[in-house]
């Protein structure tokens, strides 16, 4: 297994190359479906059915956007996390949606990209839904681990004979430093898959925002300690900074 990087809208993106087959590590942005599609079948010289699986380890827009469509237009399999119910439910959902694709497209500006779509279909077709240390099926070197905390839903994914991991969004690296994402709806979950990632002691961590790293044991506890002690979400932003402009008055 070759684990390639290569960058993607927003986020970097991984793929475990086989000889005869590709695991995407995650669901990637919308605008990273042509992307995906000219690395493997340009860069890697492989026909498209080669990307067998794509695991979606959340919902987001650079983690799920791409993953009905690549599903859809070359055959792969889709696996996601053990939760019931959709996570942009009701109507809280659909502005959380919102504010999430908001959030893609200043990120995308901050980052210098063309602006391009980043609108998905914010419901999964996903083909199994795999629990805590399930294996990925057709790549059972690749283990599944629940690392709730930034949603109700993350995985990360532990590859047993490198000892690489890739947490996704369990941490992300900003101006050099490398903090708790935005949000977090489960504080406590959070500190507690810290802890699983750390106890796994991985040869390296791989972000999707931030790379391949090793972290010492006092970076772990530097994120353990910078998250917070409530959760820290969309709405709880938004009324904290409307209640300061009705105080202004």
């Amino acid at each position: 297994m070759q684990l390639k990087q290569i960058s993607g809208y927003i986020q970097s993106i991984y793929l475990a190359v086989y000889d005869d087959k590709i695991l995407l590590l995650d669901g990637c942005c919308k605008p990273d479906v042509n992307v995906v599609y000219d690395y493997i079948t340009q860069e890697l010289n492989r026909p498209i059915e080669h990307l067998e699986a794509v695991v979606v380890t959340h919902m987001h827009p650079d983690h799920a956007g791409a993953a009905n469509t690549l599903k859809r237009r070359f055959g792969c399999k889709i696996y996601s996390g053990c939760v019931e119910g959709e996570w942009y439910s009701g109507v809280d959902g659909f502005f959380m949606y919102l504010s999430e694709i908001i959030l893609g497209k200043w990120v995308a500006k901050r980052l210098g990209k063309p602006r391009k779509s980043i609108w998905y279909w914010p419901r999964l077709n996903a083909d199994a839904l795999l629990k805590d240390n399930e294996l990925i099926p057709g790549f059972e070197d690749w283990q599944v681990i629940e690392t709730h905390g930034h949603t109700d839903r993350d995985l990360s994914l532990f590859h047993k004979h490198s000892k690489k991991v890739y947490v996704a969004d369990l941490a992300v690296k900003v101006k050099n430093k490398y903090i708790p994402p935005f949000p977090i709806f489960h504080p406590n979950r959070y500190r507690n898959s810290l802890k699983k990632v750390e106890e796994l002691k991985p040869s390296s961590v791989i972000l999707a925002h931030g790379g391949e790293v090793s972290f010492s044991r006092e970076e772990y506890e530097y994120l353990v300690n910078l998250a917070p002690k409530v959760p820290v979400t969309h709405w709880r932003v938004t009324k904290a900074k409307l209640m300061r402009v009705f105080q202004q008055f």
